[in-house]
């Protein structure tokens, strides 16, 4: 009802797309989304910074958690955070672009003699997948990028996004000569046809540059870079986007052998949970135990106030610090104990002893 009223909705429409969890199942269902889990791409950060959005909002006054989904929504955020710490199934490219910026990465040494990071690098574009190789690139330290794009204005509107990166921004004119003077160049524009091959790039390279080492990475559908130019040169190497789809699946079947680490700590973290939740139907006679312990020392401590009256105040003081610590360790084994237990039935029978016992 909430759902339809909020959304506008009709119920009976809505519905079908509905589906309801209860008690361990709905405990279990959160920890996987926010461990990322269950997301397409596993281990995703995205959906935990949405699982902390929800936190905030469902904690605020006006919010609707009690005690009990507070403390879910808690433990989730702590699940997501342990699962991608511990197991390290986020790590890896799984976009094109990321996968683009991990060759990069994994094969500058080897083909620029040089690590990334002090690479220059070259980006013929300047739509949603420029501005994602830019943000990886920036992550991965590298500072030297420039834009090559049609548009200038949308290549400003790219550099505003990352005022710290310094882009050096370029028209399509400059772009031959651009890809020339960098170490390596990613194309990712909407062309329809190869922008770069062997006949336009060799002649600015044999002019400019001949012996300079090159990677030249397109991430473009349908290619921007001609296939002839993987046989321009020995100093210069070309991957597309085939080359990016092997690392992408390399690093999703990785991602899938991790998941039943994942489930393994996630199963740690609902018991955690579960036995929480438990001893919550203990709280109140936790409580009369308190209650009934501190009653019986004050009664005690009444009844040696005569004795007790030449003490000083800081020896009274260490008089109540030794009591009440003789106090809480008797009691600390029932109550351990009871929160402890998780059957229901084991649970109620041990509360009817202690009440017995105790006089509660």
């Amino acid at each position: 009802d909430y759902l339809s009223k909020r959304s506008g909705i009709p119920l009976a429409e809505l519905r079908p797309h509905l589906f309801m969890l209860a008690q361990s199942e709905a405990v279990w269902h959160l920890l996987r989304v926010s461990a990322g889990l269950d997301s397409l791409v596993i281990g995703e950060g995205q959906i935990l910074s949405q699982v902390k959005k929800c936190y905030e909002l469902a904690s605020q006054k006006e919010g609707a958690a009690g005690k009990i989904l507070n403390r879910l929504l808690i433990t989730a955020i702590a699940a997501g955070k342990r699962v991608r710490s511990e197991t390290k199934i986020a790590q890896g490219a799984v976009s094109i672009s990321s996968a683009a910026v991990e060759l990069a990465a994994l094969q500058a040494e080897n083909d620029l003699k040089m690590p990334l990071k002090d690479a220059s690098v070259c980006i013929v574009g300047a739509g949603k997948m420029a501005r994602l190789l830019v943000q990886h690139l920036v992550s991965a330290s590298v500072s030297r990028i420039t834009i090559v794009n049609r548009s200038v204005e949308r290549a400003q509107e790219l550099a505003n996004m990352f005022p710290e990166a310094g882009l050096t921004l370029l028209g399509m004119d400059e772009m031959l000569n651009s890809v020339a003077c960098a170490d390596i160049s990613f194309a990712s524009t909407g062309a329809s046809e190869p922008i770069l091959n062997a006949s336009n790039l060799g002649d600015v390279l044999s002019s400019n540059h001949p012996e300079a080492r090159k990677m030249l990475i397109d991430i473009s559908v349908p290619r921007n870079i001609d296939a002839d130019v993987k046989d321009m040169a020995d100093n210069v190497t070309a991957y597309n986007v085939d080359d990016l789809k092997a690392v992408v699946a390399k690093n999703q079947a990785r991602r899938r052998r991790l998941l039943v680490d994942a489930e393994n700590l996630l199963q740690e973290e609902l018991s955690d949970f579960n036995n929480w939740v438990h001893s919550l139907g203990s709280v109140p006679a936790i409580t009369k135990l308190q209650e009934r312990a501190e009653s019986i020392r004050l009664e005690e401590i009444e009844k040696m106030n005569s004795k007790l009256a030449s003490l000083s105040d800081s020896e009274r003081a260490a008089v109540e610090k030794l009591t009440k610590g003789i106090v809480n360790k008797m009691i600390h084994g029932p109550m351990s104990h009871l929160r402890a237990i998780q059957d229901a039935d084991e649970r109620s029978l041990v509360l009817r002893s202690m009440e017995a016992m105790f006089k509660l």
